[in-house]
């Protein structure tokens, strides 16, 4: 951290223009400090549109030129989607552009004036002096086969969001028409005979009114060996009982419909999306060494990559550690020590899928699962189970640095140095 705060700080010379930016949908406002945080010009404002950058750009070139300057750093706060276009465009320009947190922006800005009064060109000289002193993070937008991995990553967060909102509208809809389904199918979405009954007769009057033989046709669209006539007896006889509410049922089945269909929608959707990430991680040239791993799939190893991006750009696994928000913090002062705990400050979509494949890695790799037992049993200072899950998670992520970074495929046995390996009791033979 140190030294990264120093390279920042070594980045900022005495021909350095240093422009902070606040950006906005529509408008965004600029202004410019030196390299001792002293304004240079008036603060402006232009457009989120190809003009608006051009004029931009024009304006800083002539700044540098009338202050003798031949060194630009932008910084913006990173709102949204909206400073992409603009940071894109910086890019292309070959103008070097970094972000500041939103949170360092807010606690920074009443330092000038004792006053938390917020304002867009007030913001944008705040940025531009957090920017001089050092407090920036680097932007990383990868134009490579790591920034399809990227896109595909989000929009299965998002596909799979929505088929979460999707299957609980349908949970509503049978509780209230029919709430014993569930009985009968235990888990509605994952087989064809169940999602097949919500189609064509989802409650209980049509059942009833189908009967075993109708209801036994319409299981036989979906499949044709696994559900039979027992089950079909069974759904009419649970149908007879139903305590589900009878009234607005027409159009509640309607509504079932609708749903369904977005749900078989949203299903392939993310099988196409899948597919296409595997492809993607194909052309990584990482492909073996990430499935090689006991517990991780393809789909988990796609996301990893997706969130971290080109691993080589890492010169330490703390890096990514702290990228996941998983560097370590605590509030101490005087005789007063609080307990350490993950920082969150970094990417949520990383450590969830992480914290899914640390889950996987303790059901399937045995070497894993033996690290996972002794954190949470160990003499002194055990973890609960969630603490050890996230230790696992981080144990993870430095195994595949290493591997990615080192073109080596795993191995059980170099896992745990040889101290590790004897506390936790494992044995360790190679394959």
């Amino acid at each position: 951290m140190k030294d990264s705060q120093t390279k920042k700080l070594m980045a900022i010379t005495t021909g350095t223009l240093v422009v902070g930016v606040d950006i906005a949908k529509r408008v965004h406002w600029a202004r410019f400090v030196d390299y001792r945080g002293i304004e240079l010009g008036k603060a402006l404002k232009f457009d989120n549109t190809i003009g608006g950058f051009k004029s931009i750009v024009g304006q800083i070139e002539k700044i540098c030129g009338d202050n003798k300057l031949n060194d630009i750093i932008v910084g913006v706060e990173p709102t949204g989607v909206y400073w992409k276009p603009f940071a894109n465009y910086l890019k292309q320009s070959g103008i070097t552009i970094v972000t500041v947190g939103t949170y360092q922006t807010k606690m920074a800005k009443s330092l000038d004036d004792n006053s938390q009064t917020k304002s867009d060109p007030k913001d944008a000289i705040t940025i531009a002096r957090l920017v001089k002193d050092g407090r920036y993070q680097e932007v990383y937008m990868p134009d490579d086969i790591y920034g399809e991995l990227r896109v595909l990553t989000g929009l299965r967060f998002q596909l799979n969001d929505k088929l979460y909102a999707v299957k609980n509208r349908i949970h509503n809809v049978l509780d209230e028409y029919f709430p014993e389904f569930t009985s009968v199918f235990k888990s509605p979405f994952t087989g064809k005979a169940s999602v097949q009954i919500l189609k064509s007769c989802p409650f209980p009057a049509k059942i009833m009114k189908l009967g075993v033989e109708g209801v036994l046709i319409e299981i036989k669209k979906a499949v044709k060996k696994t559900v039979g006539r027992k089950k079909a007896q069974q759904l009419v006889d649970t149908a007879k009982s139903s305590i589900g509410v009878t009234y607005g049922s027409a159009s509640a089945e309607t509504k079932l419909s609708m749903l369904v269909e977005d749900f078989e929608l949203i299903v392939r959707q993310l099988e196409e999306v899948e597919n296409k990430m595997k492809e993607a991680l194909d052309k990584t040239g990482l492909y073996e060494i990430l499935i090689g791993i006991d517990g991780i799939g393809v789909v988990s190893a796609a996301n990893i990559l997706g969130e971290v991006g080109d691993m080589n750009r890492f010169k330490h696994e703390r890096q990514i550690h702290r990228l996941a928000g998983y560097n370590l913090t605590e509030n101490s002062s005087g005789n007063s020590k609080s307990k350490t705990h993950i920082s969150k400050r970094g990417r949520k979509r990383l450590r969830s899928v992480m914290f899914q494949v640390a889950m996987v890695m303790v059901a399937n790799n045995k070497e894993m699962k033996a690290f996972y037992e002794h954190l949470k049993n160990r003499e002194k200072n055990p973890l609960k189970r969630k603490q050890a899950l996230v230790v696992v998670a981080k144990k993870v992520l430095t195994i595949i640095f290493k591997l990615v970074t080192k073109k080596q495929k795993y191995n059980k046995v170099a896992v745990f140095n040889t101290y590790r390996t004897e506390q936790i009791g494992y044995e360790l033979k190679a394959a």
